[in-house]
């Protein structure tokens, strides 16, 4: 996301923690250089420059995303802020990217750079800072805050209303990009928040009500609920289920189906790991990184989802496949 749209960053250091930025004209990713800037051992996930009207450096934002606690990061992120801030002669700041609450708490704590004469402070974006985001007015507005919080919250009381209102917003968005953000957001589900996802798509499609962007319902449909789309579902297929024409069927609604909850339905499971390997195969494509046929290969016939989810996540500050396969 942050790649993608470089402004994303600046825009909410504004929106969520007010601060006042010095005035800037473009930001751009610098990430290639960072070879330069910072060691290999000590090399962040992405790196911003703001520049104001003249071309002036004005503010480095070094970038992180933190899944899991990681007490060397309180020594490292003080030297991106250090390296960055002497190399390019400007201010800079580390922000941290972080879904889970509790790694979110770690991250901001202060950091002491010895006998308390200094002190680093990561502005971590995470649950606690990013709101609930259920409107869709709002999320339209700010979808890219809607998508965090969807990945914040989506397993929370709310979490349905939250997804939602983010992949309601997706159709600003074209076909490639809204694909991959939906991947962010479904990834970051627990399977009971799934279920209820793909339940709740299904009951909309059955009512004709336009709840979510039609790339949404295909996706849905192309992947997780294969099966039911090629008629494994006899009655799905033939439109002799009342319930289903009705949006009656609370077994739909309720994620009791027991062939779609216990995975055994054949297309399901296929159509999961195809959509799994073509999101791989876009991010790698997009990231600049290079595949050779047999790398292809291996990827097209993956079968274990885990592996997969593994593999697009090793994506971010990946240079080579072999970063993608560690």
């Amino acid at each position: 996301m942050f790649r993608e749209n470089p402004s994303l960053a600046p825009h909410l250091l504004e929106l969520l923690f007010h601060l006042k930025l010095p005035p800037y004209a473009t930001v751009d990713v610098v990430e290639a250089s960072l070879d330069q800037l910072i060691p290999v051992e000590f090399r962040a996930d992405l790196v911003l420059e703001l520049r104001d009207e003249r071309g002036v450096q004005v503010l480095s934002i070094v970038l992180e995303l933190q899944r899991d606690i990681d007490r060397r990061k309180s020594y490292s992120w003080p030297v991106y802020v250090a390296v960055v801030r002497a190399r390019k002669e400007c201010q800079a700041v580390v922000v941290v990217i972080a879904p889970d609450a509790e790694v979110a708490a770690w991250a901001a704590q202060k950091i002491d750079l010895g006998l308390g004469l200094g002190t680093l402070q990561p502005l971590v974006i995470g649950p606690e800072i990013v709101p609930e985001v259920t409107e869709q007015a709002e999320a339209e507005k700010e979808t890219e805050l809607a998508i965090l919080s969807a990945v914040a919250h989506g397993n929370g009381p709310n979490g349905l209303a939250v997804v939602q209102a983010a992949l309601g917003a997706l159709g600003r968005f074209d076909r490639e990009h809204a694909a991959v953000y939906f991947q962010i957001v479904y990834n970051a589900l627990r399977d009971p928040m799934r279920r209820a996802l793909e339940a709740l798509i299904m009951e909309r499609q059955t009512e004709g009500k336009a709840t979510f962007p039609p790339f949404a319902e295909q996706l849905i449909e192309r992947g997780r609920l294969e099966g039911l789309r090629e008629g494994k579902l006899e009655g799905v297929r033939e439109g002799k289920l009342e319930g289903v024409r009705e949006g009656k069927l609370e077994g739909v609604r309720e994620g009791k189906l027991e062939g779609v909850r216990e995975g055994k339905l054949e297309g399901v499971r296929e159509g999961e790991l195809k959509g799994k390997r073509d999101v791989l195969l876009r991010l790698v494509a997009r990231a600049g990184i290079a595949l050779s046929a047999g790398d292809v290969a291996r990827i097209q016939a993956c079968t274990d989802p885990v592996t997969l989810d593994r593999w697009v996540d090793n994506i971010l500050g990946a240079k080579t496949a072999s970063d993608v396969f560690a």
